[in-house]
């Protein structure tokens, strides 16, 4: 299925109307000297619409070894970006999934150059924002609580399908979760197309489909929970807003609990470049809310599906060998 086809599965309306929007005049960069003026939608509101990528090695949280210091120096940033060209990563940089591990396969073959690799464009040391650049700490109760959760499963990990991670079993991959946390190499890429009323955002990784309403609807009713909670919009000048609750506790965003409120923003500050940042709040998770910026740019289409559990014998494979493990154990011990 090509990925015409899945937005058309997904939000034919939207579709057709983002379209329209899509051809709706570019935004003009104002002479030199004068403030960018971003283009707009025939219903008057800010174009947010494209393929955007965001991947980037900056990591989540600011090393230690830079302390309170939020920003790279002009010198200092192009120093890391010559490094990068080399393939020397160093410790600035996250690599996550894409580090190098003896057990699996190489990313160079799948295209992925550290070379290619970029840090955020705006020079920012950590993706967290303020002076400490880190999560803030956790609670007491938060850490009891995710103790127990994970005691629970101990010497059950292979038990079922339902005792393994929901990336492992193709249901929400690490980028498509919210707050949308980049990585350095493959699944950063998402479409964002607008109608009146909504925002649909189509994120390559799962091929997986976010409409947010924008048309001043109130949450569904608290005793209803969803594992991507539920999101509204609204616009605040040229920024959308986004404001997500109702979360479940197998959400789990970084320990978090049911009572995660997210609210994320979306600004487009130059023709090839949208700012997200979000702030998490959770008070029987973190002693203060926390918020993250990542700089998104414009990226050469097409989205591609991901064909996540075609093919994929992952969990089948794991719980055989599992099965096949605990077989040969009984029969060492002559049972």
């Amino acid at each position: 299925m090509s990925h015409r086809s899945l937005v058309c599965t997904f939000v034919p309306a939207l579709v057709v109307v983002g379209t329209l929007f899509a051809q709706a005049p570019a935004a003009k960069v104002a002479a030199a000297g004068k403030t960018w003026t971003p283009s707009r939608t025939p219903d008057g509101k800010p174009d947010l619409q494209g393929i955007w990528g965001n991947n980037t090695l900056t990591p989540l949280e600011r090393p230690k070894g830079l302390g309170a210091k939020e920003f790279y120096t002009d010198a200092e940033f192009a120093k890391l970006a010559k490094r990068l060209s080399q393939g020397d990563v160093g410790e600035e940089a996250d690599l996550g999934a894409a580090q190098k591990q003896a057990v699996r396969y190489d990313l160079e073959l799948y295209g992925f150059d550290i070379t290619k690799a970029r840090f955020a464009s705006t020079k920012r040391t950590s993706l967290i924002i303020g002076p400490e650049g880190v999560v803030p700490p956790m609670l007491p109760e938060a850490r009891k609580r995710n103790a127990e959760r994970a005691a629970k499963n101990k010497g059950h990990e292979f038990d079922s399908y339902e005792n393994r991670p929901l990336q492992e079993r193709c249901i929400l991959m690490t980028q498509e979760r919210i707050p949308m946390i980049p990585a350095a190499n493959e699944g950063n890429i998402l479409q964002i197309v607008q109608g009146p009323g909504y925002v649909s955002l189509l994120h390559e990784i799962d091929h997986s489909t976010r409409v947010i309403p924008t048309d001043g609807r109130p949450h569904i009713p608290q005793n209803i929970r969803q594992l991507q909670g539920d999101s509204v919009g609204h616009w605040e000048g040229n920024t959308l807003v986004v404001d997500t609750t109702n979360f479940t506790g197998l959400t789990a965003f970084r320990g978090s609990s049911e009572k995660l409120h997210l609210v994320e923003r979306f600004t487009r500050t130059k023709d090839d470049t949208i700012i997200y940042r979000f702030t998490a709040e959770d008070p029987t998770t973190w002693d203060k809310p926390w918020t993250a910026e990542i700089p998104w740019t414009t990226t050469q289409g097409p989205v591609y599906e991901w064909g996540c559990h075609e093919g994929n014998t992952m969990i089948s494979t794991i719980l055989r060998g599992a099965r096949v493990t605990e077989g040969q154990a009984a029969r060492k011990n002559g049972k």
